[in-house]
């Protein structure tokens, strides 16, 4: 049973996805916890399922360093397998990243390597391209730089607003991230360089 803690910042619909498909018990993961760096909407869905929940904000610590420690002192009371950033908005620093090399793992809103960082579907939209897409990558020291697990293209329709356009991203993302969570729990995909 793969073993999962996953971090938001805002309203968790990838986390419920994953909560979801966690709840039948032929599903091989579980999340065993839900962190947020501020008091997220999102958290609800985690206790909802009875999952245990925490939240770390930065402006009560002196820099990202000591707050990202802190944050790691949570994850590891849990001991997960695997720590899935979904919709956290949060630059990690390097020694956060070290400390859960290979376990670490990011969902991103466009086609990466286009369009990093927290903007991509306004970006996407400003470039005027006529597609994107999700992507679910592995975290390293850069913004968006890790090695892509798993994407999957959309079309961009015409007049589509940016609010539209990540709503129709999102609905591609919980259906890419509950079915990597299991390809993963099955070692069907490696997290390992």
């Amino acid at each position: 049973m793969l073993s999962i803690v996953v971090l938001i910042s805002g309203s968790g619909s990838n986390l419920r996805a994953l909560l979801e498909a966690c709840d039948n018990p032929m599903f091989p993961a579980k999340v065993l916890g839900v962190g947020a760096d501020n008091p997220a909407s999102g958290l609800a869905h985690a206790e909802e399922f009875d999952v245990t929940t925490f939240v770390v904000e930065n402006k009560y610590f002196a820099n990202r360093d000591a707050w990202a420690a802190r944050l790691a002192e949570h994850i590891d009371i849990l001991q997960p397998d695997l720590i899935v950033l979904a919709g956290f908005m949060k630059i990690l620093p390097a020694s956060f990243v070290d400390r859960y090399r290979g376990k670490l793992i990011n969902m991103h809103p466009s086609l990466l390597p286009q369009f990093p960082g927290a903007h991509a579907v306004r970006d996407a939209l400003s470039a005027g391209v006529s597609k994107t897409g999700s992507t679910i990558h592995l975290v390293d020291e850069g913004v968006d730089t890790g090695r892509i697990l798993v994407q999957r293209e959309i079309e961009i329709p015409q007049g589509i607003s940016e609010l539209e356009l990540h709503e129709k991203i999102k609905e591609v993302e919980r259906e890419q991230l509950v079915r990597l969570v299991y390809e993963i729990a099955a070692n069907e995909i490696t997290l390992e360089d």
